[in-house]
């Protein structure tokens, strides 16, 4: 008889409500919180990365200052230098295993059309330039630039543009499966600053390589 009576009084029971409901909300609460947090950091990451890429184009412009007695050549180093500086800024983002940095010196040929002279890359995450490989344009007109279609950046006589494109794989806090997979890119170009010799590049023995992987090329059909 007792449960019977407990049973009726139950609709009209208001004691607890507060607690009941806070169970209820909780959940949804820590979920809203937690994805803000992602998105805010999400945000900040795509920052990060497009001030890397603007910082390692800047300081690319800057390398193998010379006097007015002689010109210096880049050398391996100084794109180390760039790729070391490129980095440190990105600390606590581990960037050499999911990202990519590719610096591209984008020239005039002696046709005059544009000439993608030199490429290095820093990063280990596998991919490619979107928009040329070392080489392209070193004869004729035909290559128009680097960057999107229609809005590609071209060097000036006698001069360069460090073009860096830079890649990154957002590591997520917490929500990878409900973000799924998020790469960001940016790009940045700077003019050379100084006067550089433009023919080569110097090599140096205590120097790691950064040449950047040939792209695999497609299997033909069978």
């Amino acid at each position: 008889m007792r449960l019977l009576a407990r049973l009726r009084r139950l609709p009209g029971d208001r004691r607890a409500t507060v607690m009941i409901e806070m169970a209820a909300c909780i959940p949804f609460l820590a979920l809203v919180g937690f994805g803000g947090l992602e998105m805010a950091n999400l945000t900040l990451t795509h920052t990060r990365i497009s001030q890397i890429g603007l910082s390692a184009a800047d300081n690319a412009s800057r390398m193998a200052s010379g006097s007015s007695l002689s010109l210096l050549p880049v050398s391996e180093a100084d794109i180390y230098d760039v790729f070391l500086g490129a980095e440190k800024q990105a600390g606590g983002l581990d960037f050499e295993q999911n990202g990519r940095i590719i610096l591209s010196s984008l020239e005039r040929n002696e046709d005059g059309g544009q000439w993608l002279h030199w490429q290095r890359c820093y990063g280990e995450l596998d991919v490619a330039s979107s928009y040329g490989v070392q080489g392209d344009g070193a004869s004729g007109t035909g290559f128009a630039g680097m960057g999107d279609a229609g809005a590609e950046v071209t060097a000036p006589p006698k001069s360069a543009v460090m073009f860096v494109e830079i890649v990154y794989e957002y590591q997520p806090l917490a929500f990878g499966n409900w973000l799924g997979p998020r790469t960001i890119r940016s790009k940045a170009a700077f003019n050379v600053r100084e006067t550089r010799d433009l023919r080569s590049v110097s090599t140096s023995a205590d120097t790691p390589d950064m040449t950047c992987p040939v792209p695999a090329e497609p299997e033909a059909a069978t």
